[in-house]
């Protein structure tokens, strides 16, 4: 479980990932293949945002987003629990939890861009900025993925996800972590911070899709790796959402 967990703070990908059902014939997995699915991912991302976003602009009120924004939350983690346990159910799997993310992507980006115009827009471009960087600085050497940068982005994954955990259990008793998730300057620098985990988590995505070409994995490992990938996307994309909504609060 340890050696595991170094690979990548990314559920989806471990060390294991890839060492499962090489294929010994017909077709393996590729890096550009990969990539190609990751864009098909995207437009379907794209598709059912663009719809309930929309929809919700229309009809500006909780009411039409929050059931869409509902299916997609739950929709989209039991079939993102389905991808990481069946992996070679993942050219299906794969597209219908980004269509199903897409209904929390649309929803949430619509409401945000109800308070604070032109956010959303703002976020989408950061994020592909972020993506470009950390892509640029993977591929150059500039990043190198060693067991050190590993675990300490593990290690600071989980701490977030503790951190969202216990905060999500805590508000149904009415306790609220006020500090963090303000816009004063505490919560400002922890959006920071999570963002850069974040954006940090992509160089393993890319690192473990590498790997799994060079194993020479399935074919249908392309999917995987580029759900993967989309699974960092978003949570990044939501960060830096939460980020902007901070120093706009601040105005």
């Amino acid at each position: 479980m340890a050696q595991q967990l170094m690979r990548t703070s990314n559920p989806a990908l471990s060390a294991q990932t890839f060492r499962t059902g090489v294929a010994g014939y017909g077709d393996t997995m590729t890096v550009a293949g990969a990539v190609n699915k990751t864009g098909i991912l995207t437009l379907c991302l794209v598709a059912t945002a663009a719809w309930t976003w929309n929809r919700f602009l229309h009809s500006p009120s909780p009411e039409t987003a929050l059931p869409l924004v509902t299916i997609g939350g739950i929709g989209g983690l039991i079939v993102a629990l389905v991808t990481i346990f069946k992996k070679q159910w993942s050219p299906v799997t794969a597209p219908l939890y980004a269509l199903l993310e897409g209904l929390i992507l649309g929803g949430a980006s619509a409401m945000f861009e109800l308070r604070f115009p032109g956010i959303a827009m703002q976020a989408v471009a950061l994020t592909l900025g972020v993506l470009i960087s950390m892509l640029l600085a993977y591929r150059s050497g500039l990043i190198r993925v060693t067991d050190k940068l590993r675990l300490g982005i593990v290690a600071a994954t989980g701490g977030i996800f503790v951190f969202y955990l216990v905060s999500f259990i805590l508000g149904f008793f009415g306790f609220h972590f006020s500090v963090i998730n303000g816009s004063g300057p505490i919560g400002i620098g922890f959006s920071v911070v999570v963002v850069i985990v974040a954006a940090l988590n992509l160089v393993l995505d890319f690192d473990l899709i590498e790997s799994g070409a060079r194993a020479g994995a399935p074919k249908y490992m392309e999917w995987y790796g580029a759900f993967a990938l989309m699974v960092t996307l978003i949570w990044l994309y939501f960060e830096i959402l939460r980020l902007l909504a901070k120093f706009r609060s601040r105005d």
